[in-house]
């Protein structure tokens, strides 16, 4: 019997089958990713999606603090007026009570009123 080389000898057990031990390489086999294998490289689109998402995230959020800033400033802006608008009225009102406060205010309010001057007081003599 000639044996060739590359030939592999049948299992005496399994006549159809062939022997694990004979079919092992000499040099241990350099295990390959599948994507590698297959010729396909990791594509760059979900890269570029990514990318592109992150950008639109990044600006909505400058987008959103832009408008939070602007918010703020109107509101201050809006108090600001209305303190100068509460304190020219309460300077008004002060004005207003300095003015009324004084004895010829006073008698002028009280005739308007229909309100008259006193008799001449009337002494009652002690028994």
């Amino acid at each position: 019997m000639a044996v060739y080389q590359g030939a592999r000898p049948y299992s005496p057990l399994f006549p159809g089958r062939i022997s694990r031990r004979a079919s092992v390489p000499a040099l241990p086999r350099r295990r390959l990713r599948g994507t590698v294998r297959a010729g396909r490289r990791p594509g760059r689109v979900g890269l570029l999606l990514g990318g592109i998402v992150l950008v639109f995230l990044l600006a909505f959020f400058w987008l959103a603090q832009t408008v939070r800033v602007s918010a703020t400033s109107y509101d201050i802006d809006r108090l600001s007026a209305e303190r100068e608008r509460l304190e020219a009225r309460l300077d008004d009102l002060q004005s207003d009570l300095n003015r009324l406060g004084r004895e010829p205010a006073v008698r002028k309010l009280a005739t308007d009123a229909g309100l008259g001057q006193l008799a001449d007081p009337l002494v009652v003599p002690a028994r």
